[in-house]
């Protein structure tokens, strides 16, 4: 599996363990954990189980999860990635974070379509899908801009230990 994407002015490169301590200062930010399916972290071992686990996932062929690296000062950050993997039906599900300091200027945008191009050129995907909760305007606004379509609602369980957001299902198909 793939291992590095580069773009204009991103590298994306498959975690590490030694990227943790940038992630966890990612992942520990309360508004950018919101509308992620995690609990914001409050422990840099966190990162670490986190990107072992995500690890895991890649060498089953399951997910692959990328740092976002910024080329010019070197830093990470953010993750992307795909969460999950259905090479039987040519899908998947796209997933991103970004720290918020960088958040506006285009970042998000390059590395998911970088990733998107990736899995419709290489692996002959059929279909990309992301999940997002509905009060993720930025999230939105981002598909929708990189042509994503509103598929439609999944209803989340209610009865949770904290109350959750409906996600809104969007889907890009492949133009071949």
């Amino acid at each position: 599996m793939i291992t590095e994407l580069q773009t204009e002015r991103l590298q994306l490169r498959k975690m590490q363990v030694s990227d943790s301590q940038a992630l966890f200062k990612i992942w520990s930010d309360p508004e950018v954990t919101r509308f992620m399916n995690i609990r914001c972290f409050t422990a840099e071992n966190q990162a670490i189980d986190m990107i072992r686990l995500l690890d895991d996932l890649s060498q089953a062929n399951k997910a692959i999860r990328f740092s976002i690296i910024h080329k010019e000062s070197g830093k990470i950050i953010g993750s992307c990635g795909f969460n999950a993997f259905n090479f039987v039906n040519g899908t998947a599900e796209i997933g991103y974070d970004l720290a918020k300091s960088y958040w506006g200027k285009g970042y998000a945008s390059e590395a998911v379509t970088s990733l998107v191009e990736y899995a419709f050129s290489s692996w002959k995907l059929k279909q990309i899908e992301a999940k997002v909760e509905s009060e993720n305007l930025n999230s939105i606004k981002l598909l929708q801009k990189l042509g994503f379509t509103y598929e439609g609602i999944l209803n989340q369980d209610k009865g949770a230990e904290e109350a959750t957001s409906d996600l809104y299902l969007y889907s890009k198909a492949t133009s071949n």
